[in-house]
């Protein structure tokens, strides 16, 4: 019988640059929890910022412009707040500017499969 699964998309990692400011406070790695972070990715549009993070980044990290998401600024400040509270994206302060990246090192080592997971899901439409 032919296999009718589809290959993994390949997840983008890029270099940090040199003098990039310090990240904003975050989880550190051993304290990663699982229960949080299926509860950050259980909302559809929390998955998809990181699912295009990881498949569609151009850059190191990009702000929140990038997505084109058509969303209150104070909602998507919510759901990156909620992204980086759960320890799956990394935020930097550059001037009036906070740009996003995937923890992909941090979590693959805490949750090794999981961003497989998040770049193989396919979206539906977000309400």
């Amino acid at each position: 019988m032919a296999s009718t699964a589809r290959p993994l998309p390949v997840i983008k990692v890029l270099p940090e640059p040199p003098g990039a400011p310090a990240p904003l406070a975050e989880p550190a790695v051993a304290d990663l929890r699982l229960e949080s972070v299926f509860g950050a990715l259980s909302d559809p549009l929390r998955l998809l910022i990181v699912r295009k993070l990881l498949l569609d980044r151009e850059e190191f990290d990009h702000p929140c412009g990038w997505f084109g998401l058509d969303r209150p600024k104070s909602s998507l400040t919510h759901h990156f707040r909620a992204l980086r509270d759960a320890g799956l994206i990394r935020q930097r302060q550059y001037g009036l500017e906070r740009r996003s990246e995937v923890r992909i090192d941090d979590l693959n080592a805490r949750f090794p499969g999981l961003l497989d997971l998040v770049a193989a899901w396919e979206s539906g439409p977000l309400a």
